[in-house]
């Protein structure tokens, strides 16, 4: 109330007063209007002016029932504040549980910090516990705790609730000390601090409160061991549930499958990485604009900005996934590294990363920066690997409007940053040790190239996708480095031109592909064409490096071809230029005399192969270590040519300790120890040991299958030496399917003068004979004989393998009529 006082008039309070209806600091006086005596006193915030001679004071008197001690307050009954009562909810079956067990124990206050990242439903499970907790706790009251002032005007909130008679009688702050009181000194009651973004927030509750529940939600996950909370991370939705989620939305109960409205759901959640928020987002705009999920699918990856910016009419411009973790990283402002890795980390795969990826950044900076946000959940650290969510990656590389953390040009930034860190990271092809390297690089080469246009390749992206090329065909991929080798190409031309070294060694990169997928007749002629632009256009002529390397691939062509006339030359050439070149001792050179040794030992010169290739090894075990994939390659090809020599069992031994090097060194599922073993069991076929070699033969098939493109030529000879084992074990119904199968796979890959096409024509040939069917076995046999004198010439020994046999086949069905 107002009141005016007379200053030269004051009087002392009669002793038989009533109390005084205030407390604190503030003051009190009496005076006489028009007879009446009155009594007030201020509650501290009173405002006094000075006018003329006058003084007027304004003073507010409080209800008696602020004067009551706050634990003689009771709080209303079923009084409750929470959010999202009519909210779609879906799973979550454990994390309720869990929630149930931490805070439904008796005892003092016990706090639960539910944390994760931003929209993967942390406000909404905390919202779902707390509504089934309104008939067992009283108050049940929510407060947004994303900074101080929000806490207290909570607490201010929870204190009216309680007396509503206080709301115009104090001040906020006064209001928030009362309710923190009333915490104080009751219990049974359930308290949530949604997003708190600082753990300092909650201690301003927690130091007050020595009963009751509290449960906390926070993007943060660090520092709440100085609650003693019981800590609940929280992860996105299961495919099921996120499936549900969107069914429901979209008004389907309960979610239907197999609609046609729903088409491409699968997919969709997966596009989202589950993520309710996401899901959820998604799901409003699909019935707000009448879209199937494939439809919204095709419209994000068309415009990903902005769908990930836009939430539907209803759902609060706020909740999109973009603006949500936009307000993580403005809090994150105070580390400008965070956003910068975040956005390098945006180009890689959802599998682990390497930490040692992002060592040749500032690595002090880098290491800080990533601790920050692991702590605001954005990443995930694991020992030395890094994960980051899909759907933060897709969001932190798509450019966004006014957002200061996805401006186009770092984003661009970004990117190159994130190429050049593979292409620094890639071990070097067939070092000692690189499988393990390469093999977790690979998923973040493929998401960078895949979510990358060919127009925005660079250098070190031609670079990159070269290597990986390189590497895939190592790996047994021919078809997967086919398309990284014309890429490359392709880029390299366009910024380097066509007759620069790096584009002529990519052009013939291409050709090493179609060398290993058996197309010999898109093989030989590029790799001719190639050669001839390397001599004209470099320096070095003949002697370079890359017509080197070009020289090489075309003598294996030929060799694969079968024309070791024009093989043997090539390589003798190679071998020399290498020696003059890189020098005796370069491995380069080693494996030009390896490559020279196996072409001599499949023209049957053993005298000169197995002397080369003993000479070889012993220098590649004094040059490489007896453990490199080089020298594990010469023994494989030795023991290949004792075993030509009529010496199995020098090979079975040589296979036997050059596998179990490779295991340890390639890994047991690497191409190179399949072959090996795969020829290790055609050592116990000819050694005399047929079931032993049949059970190895159905083991490396099985592996090969598992492990290897299914068009990949080593998968093809593989299921040839098991048919032939079946067949020279008498069990030819079991081997005519494979050789049949075989036969249609190589000639749906191969070129029609591959010598592995012709061999499938002679030995699915020789099986149909070995069960008496003449009928299928003399036309097979009569397209070998035509290919191998075509490809081999009339007196090659296959050809003339091949020609006797069938005409002893000939006289068996001429005798038969």
């Amino acid at each position: 109330m107002r009141e005016q006082e007379d200053p030269g008039r004051s009087e002392a309070p009669a002793t038989d007063e009533r109390p005084p209806v205030a407390t604190g600091t503030a003051s009190s006086s009496e005076s006489d209007a028009g007879g009446m005596r009155m009594f007030a006193r201020a509650s501290g915030h009173g405002r006094t002016y000075q006018a003329g001679r006058d003084l007027i004071q304004y003073r507010t008197v409080l209800p008696e029932a602020a004067l009551r001690p706050v634990a003689e307050v009771a709080a209303p009954p079923s009084l409750v504040k929470v959010p999202g009562n009519r909210q779609v909810f879906v799973g979550r079956g454990p994390e309720l549980a869990e929630l149930e067990q931490a805070l439904g124990t008796a005892g003092p206050v016990v706090v639960a910090a539910v944390h994760g990242l931003g929209g993967v439903g942390k406000s909404t499970l905390a919202a779902r516990y707390a509504w089934a907790q309104t008939g067992r706790r009283n108050p049940v009251w929510w407060i947004t705790a994303d900074s101080p002032e929000s806490v207290r005007a909570g607490l201010a909130e929870l204190a009216v609730a309680l007396q509503p008679e206080l709301a115009s009688a104090l001040p906020p702050e006064s209001l928030a000390e009362r309710a923190l009181g009333w915490l104080a000194s009751h219990d049974g009651w359930l308290l949530v601090l949604d997003d708190v973004t600082d753990v300092e927030d909650a201690t301003l509750v927690l130091e007050r409160a020595p009963s009751g529940r509290v449960l906390l939600t926070s993007r943060l996950g660090e520092g709440w061991h100085r609650l003693d909370a019981r800590v609940l991370p929280l992860d996105v939705l299961s495919e099921r549930d996120a499936i549900e989620l969107v069914a429901r939305i979209m008004g389907h109960r309960p979610a239907a499958s197999g609609r046609p409205d729903l088409d491409g759901l699968r997919e969709l959640v997966a596009e989202l990485g589950c993520l309710p928020l996401a899901v959820e987002q998604a799901a409003a705009y699909m019935r707000q604009a009448r879209l199937t999920p494939r439809a919204y699918l095709e419209a994000l990856r068309e415009r990903p900005a902005v769908l990930y910016d836009q939430a539907a009419r209803g759902s609060g411009a706020e909740r999109s996934v973009a603006r949500i973790w936009r307000l993580t990283l403005d809090r994150l402002a105070g580390v400008p590294m965070a956003g910068r890795v975040l956005r390098v980390l945006a180009w890689y795969g959802a599998e682990p990363i390497p930490r040692t990826l992002l060592e040749r950044l500032d690595a002090p900076d880098v290491r800080h920066a990533l601790g920050e946000l692991a702590a605001y959940n954005m990443i995930a650290l694991d020992g030395a690997a890094i994960t980051v969510h899909r759907l933060v990656q897709a969001v932190a590389r798509t450019p966004g409007q006014d957002d200061p953390h996805r401006r186009p040009a770092d984003i661009e930034q970004a990117r190159e940053r994130a190429t050049g860190l593979l292409v620094e990271a890639l071990p070097e092809p067939r070092a000692l040790g690189a499988s393990p390297a390469w093999r977790a690089l690979l998923p973040h080469i493929t998401a960078l190239t895949e979510r990358t246009s060919p127009e925005t390749d660079t250098v070190a992206t031609a670079r990159l996708l070269n290597r990986t090329g390189v590497l895939l065909l190592d790996e047994g991929a021919p078809q997967r480095a086919l398309g990284c080798f014309e890429r490359a190409y392709a880029a390299y031309r366009a910024r380097l031109g066509a007759d620069h070294q790096d584009t002529l060694q990519a052009r013939a990169n291409v050709a090493g592909a179609y060398l290993k997928m058996g197309r010999l007749d898109q093989a030989i002629p590029l790799l001719e064409a190639t050669l001839a632009d390397q001599e004209r256009a470099l320096v070095f002529g003949p002697d370079n490096p890359g017509a080197l390397n070009t020289r090489n691939m075309l003598a294996m062509a030929h060799q694969d071809a079968g024309n070791l006339a024009k093989a043997i030359p090539l390589l003798e050439e190679t071998l020399s230029g290498r020696e003059r070149v890189l020098g005796r001792d370069d491995p380069a050179t080693l494996i030009s005399r390896l490559n020279l040794a196996a072409a001599h030992r499949e023209a049957g010169d053993l005298g000169t192969a197995i002397p080369l290739l003993e000479s070889t090894l012993a220098d590649c075990e004094r040059v490489l270590r007896p453990a490199h994939p080089d020298t594990l390659a010469v023994r494989h090809v030795l023991a290949t040519a004792y075993q030509d020599a009529g010496l199995p069992r020098r090979a079975i031994e040589m296979y036997e300790d050059t596998i179990a090097i490779q295991k340890v060194v390639l890994g047991d599922d690497h191409p190179a120890v399949l072959i090996s073993r795969d020829n290790l069991a055609g050592a116990y076929l000819k050694a005399g040991q047929p079931d032993r070699a049949v059970s190895l033969f159905e083991a490396v098939v099985a592996d090969f299958e598992r492990v290897l493109d299914p068009d990949h030529p080593d998968l093809f000879i593989a299921r040839g030496n098991l048919a032939d084992a079946y067949l020279r074990t008498g069990r030819p119904q079991e081997a005519l399917p494979l050789l049949e199968a075989t036969l249609a796979d190589r000639m749906r890959v191969l070129s029609p003068d591959h010598t592995d096409l012709l061999a499938s024509f002679n030995n699915l040939g020789r099986a149909y004979a070995a069960v008496g069917d003449l009928d299928r076995a003399i036309p097979l046999l009569e397209r070998a004989l035509g290919g191998c004198e075509r490809v081999l010439g009339a007196d090659h020994p296959r050809t003339r393998e091949v020609r006797d046999t069938l005409a002893s086949l000939r006289r068996a069905a001429a005798e038969r009529s």
